[in-house]
């Protein structure tokens, strides 16, 4: 019986960047506490709230 072998991807392949920025400690604090209500995770949140800003941004 022929096994199937496992796939996985390289990391970085997901189309996801690495980047490091800098933030303020109470946006942080806020974040946290709002990853620790809702159970998910801080990268998760981040990623959620700018693509819903970048999707309703207006520049005027």
């Amino acid at each position: 019986m022929s096994k199937e072998p496992l796939k996985i991807k390289r990391r970085g392949e997901d189309g996801s960047k690495i980047i490091s920025i800098r933030i303020k400690e109470d946006i942080l604090n806020e974040l946290d506490k709002i990853a620790k209500e809702s159970n998910y995770s801080r990268n998760e949140l981040i990623n959620l709230i700018l693509k819903y800003g970048i999707e309703n941004l207006e520049i005027v």
